[in-house]
């Protein structure tokens, strides 16, 4: 479980809390997902992880009222090209070399029980 590290004379935008990883919790996550780390990876892989936590409040920090959530960064307009068909039904040539045709459907061998 991830501990808030509550700093109260400096609040995260609308959030009290920054949020970090021990290097126990680091070594603790890696043991429970049988992932052999030595003491020196873990302290690498837990400051990372710190780095992208504190990205995570600087983003949370960031104030986003009256901002409409969007797709794409830039306003696209997709060019649809026009629903029509373009090859013939050749079904019956392509199934007149299958071994086993039955309905339009292709047959073929059992393979669960």
């Amino acid at each position: 479980m991830i501990r808030y590290r509550c700093p109260l004379d400096k609040p995260v935008g609308p959030y009290l809390c920054t949020m970090s990883l021990s290097l126990d919790q680091v070594l603790r996550v890696a043991r429970l997902a049988r992932i052999s780390i030595g003491t020196g990876e873990a302290e690498a892989v837990a400051e990372q992880l710190n780095r992208v936590l504190r990205l995570i409040d600087q983003m949370r920090a960031a104030q986003t009222d009256g901002v409409e959530p969007m797709a794409h960064a830039r306003d696209v307009v997709l060019r649809l090209r026009d629903d029509v068909v373009t090859e013939t039904d050749r079904r019956a040539a392509l199934q007149s070399v299958a071994p086993r045709v039955e309905g339009g459907l292709y047959l073929v061998p059992k393979v669960i029980e």
